[in-house]
């Protein structure tokens, strides 16, 4: 992780950086400006499809307009998948890594946290459960923010067959980092970054880490939250 000041020479800023509000308490992250914004919360087609025109277009600039159709076409039919992970939040990068053109996703959503005392019980609940399903690493992090829970692996997924040259489903690699921050008023944040092409996890989990490094809470009157088991 990086300190506050190579944070902002490592990652440029949105004018505005996403927020969640988890009633009294603000989640605020700071997104790296390559990332581009689905438009996973909006409810007007019309409006939706003129964004994901224009992220397509930020995504792969000069790229024509069939690349670029392509794009908005895939991110549209991968939003079902993120509203149904939770994501109140979405955040696609297309880039070239070493020559080789590498995708990735960030999600950010709040859900419950685990029946707990309080942000440390959280903290060891929700790695005890992950820590269960032994299908990938699981440690017990401090972010600037606070404790939190980092949890690495990879997954099966699938393309649609309208999107492939053969029409047929296809199955295929993801690697993730999904990161959980439990919240002192029984929600935790949850963000996660995917990236089907392995030439990028270097890159986009330096950038990821980058980002949940960057997560600040806030009270509802403004002032700085940190959640720190280790600072109590």
């Amino acid at each position: 992780m990086t300190s506050r000041s190579e944070l902002a020479k490592l990652i440029p800023t949105h004018p505005a950086p996403p927020l969640l509000h988890s009633d009294d308490i603000q989640v605020r992250w700071v997104m790296p400006e390559i990332f581009h914004d689905i438009p996973v919360q909006e409810t007007d087609d019309d409006e939706a499809v003129r964004l994901l025109g224009e992220l397509a277009e930020k995504a792969l600039p000069g790229a024509g307009d069939e690349a670029q159709t392509a794009l908005a076409v895939t991110c549209a039919l991968g939003v079902d998948d993120l509203l149904a992970a939770g994501a109140q939040y979405a955040g696609l990068c297309v880039t070239a890594v070493d020559d080789t053109l590498c995708t990735a996703t960030v999600f950010a959503t709040l859900v419950d946290s685990p029946d707990a005392g309080g942000v440390g019980d959280a903290v060891k609940a929700i790695a005890e459960h992950l820590d269960k399903l032994g299908d990938a690493e699981v440690s017990e992090i401090e972010l600037p923010c606070g404790s939190a829970v980092s949890y690495i692996g990879s997954r099966d997924d699938k393309l649609i067959g309208e999107l492939t040259d053969t029409g047929e489903e296809l199955m295929f690699e993801t690697w993730y980092i999904r990161v959980y921050v439990p919240l002192p008023n029984g929600t935790s944040l949850v963000m996660e970054m995917s990236t089907p092409t392995m030439a990028g996890w270097e890159t986009f989990s330096t950038m990821f880490g980058n980002t949940v490094s960057s997560i600040r809470l806030f009270h509802a009157d403004g002032t700085p939250l940190i959640t720190s088991v280790a600072a109590a």
